[in-house]
């Protein structure tokens, strides 16, 4: 540790408070990314920063979070600043404000409040070699940055399904293009012969010949399958709902059997659509595919298990935004608006043939199937990146021939 140095934030760190933007600032298209407490809010045409920037939340609930604006941004009064000081690498003080549990510097209770001088005084150790700094957050970095880009690509897959089922199913395009005359684009004959050419009247509208309107439980079942006392299981993987977001699993809690919570009680099996009944506009949703039999979810989730060979249908049919949208809108309940499970298996769609679904999962399965083991990865990649961290930070690890990650 000879060249490692024992001194405090403020050695390494330049400290600034965040400035307020008005809302009526913020823009859909803006150049600049608005950073908040809670990571990236907005986007607006003003710059704060020109240069990239670490930001820690200031105050209340995501006190002493931190994120990494790595472009010129917008950072508001609700956040903190970090710059790097000179002979200091911006992302190795990232990694390190991320290994320090900031939140316990801050002032208060209910409604904690971060401040500079209480991050100017903690103490930190650190490399007094910019290049071994650099090597450090090369390491970590290039963990994250392959982390994002699953991330970035399983928007893409999932986007790729959800607008082959608008196409078909809501904007009927097929139909549409048959009824003109015309040979539907991107299908092959044999699917084109699938879509009917013609429209017939429906409580919903017109809706394509020989399709009918129905249900989400006549293509599936909800909550069928509950923990009960015979389950032999040593221990329970919890799922809980704060832990789930727009279908990604954040983490899973492991109790023994007996121990877990309450509300464990939701079994899953592989295709179910599980989403949460509280607060819906949420999209606390996932995809349950090839799951252990310990993973259990909480009752507040509706588990939707579809029938054999439709659950891209399914799954892609429940998580369109319309969908979210009409569950916000009707959910009640004060501070945690919920719907029932009913709510959900009775959310009306338009059904067509049994082949055609067969189809749409042949063709779209894949698809989620990518973006599933891509969140394998990356929750792998995440294990790998907070086991190396503190050793890295800590000096535990060294990097050889740090000068090849800083060329």
């Amino acid at each position: 540790m000879s060249s490692w140095t024992e001194t405090t934030l403020d050695g390494i760190c330049d400290f600034a408070n965040g400035k307020a933007l008005s809302p009526s600032c913020y823009t859909d298209d803006g150049i600049y990314a608005v950073w908040g407490s809670n990571g990236r809010i907005a986007r607006t045409d003003q710059a704060l920063k020109n240069e990239p920037v670490a930001v820690i939340g200031r105050v209340g609930a995501y006190c002493g979070c931190v994120h990494l604006a790595k472009e010129p941004s917008w950072v508001t009064d609700n956040a903190i600043i970090a710059s790097a000081k000179p002979k200091n690498d911006l992302w190795f003080i990232y990694y390190l404000l991320l290994s320090l549990d900031l939140r316990r510097t801050a002032i208060g209770s209910a409604q904690p409040l971060m401040t500079q001088g209480g991050l100017k005084v903690i103490p930190v150790k650190v490399p007094c070699d910019a290049q071994e700094q650099k090597a450090i957050a090369h390491v970590l970095a290039t963990l994250d940055d392959k982390i994002e880009l699953n991330r970035r690509m399983n928007e893409t897959l999932e986007a790729m399904a959800r607008a082959i089922f608008k196409s078909w199913f809501v904007d009927f395009d097929p139909v549409k293009a048959k009824a003109e005359g015309k040979t539907p684009k991107g299908c092959s004959p044999e699917m084109t012969n699938l879509f009917p050419d013609s429209f017939t009247d429906s409580d919903l509208g017109p809706i394509p010949t020989g399709w009918r309107i129905g249900k989400i439980d006549d293509v599936s079942e909800t909550n069928a399958r509950t923990l009960g006392k015979d389950d032999h299981l040593d221990v329970i993987e919890y799922v809980e709902i704060s832990q789930v977001n727009r279908g990604d699993i954040a983490g899973t809690t492991v109790y023994r059997r007996g121990k877990e919570p309450s509300r464990a009680r939701r079994r899953l099996r592989h295709g179910d659509t599980v989403l949460s009944t509280v607060r819906p506009e949420r999209k606390a949703y996932f995809l349950c595919l090839d799951p252990s039999e310990q993973l259990i979810a909480s009752t507040g989730f509706a588990v939707v298990s579809p029938h054999p060979n439709t659950w891209a249908f399914v799954h892609s049919a429940l998580t369109m935004p319309t969908v979210f949208d009409y569950l916000g809108h009707i959910a009640d309940g004060g501070a945690y608006p919920a719907v029932r499970p009913e709510i959900i298996s009775s959310y009306e769609i338009v059904i067509p043939s049994d082949e055609l679904i067969a189809s749409y999962h042949q063709q779209c399965a894949p698809l989620y199937e990518t973006a599933a083991l891509n969140r394998r990865e990356s929750r792998t990649l995440a294990s790998i990146r907070d086991a190396l961290l503190p050793k890295l930070l800590g000096g535990e690890i060294r990097i050889k021939g740090k000068e090849r990650f800083t060329q």
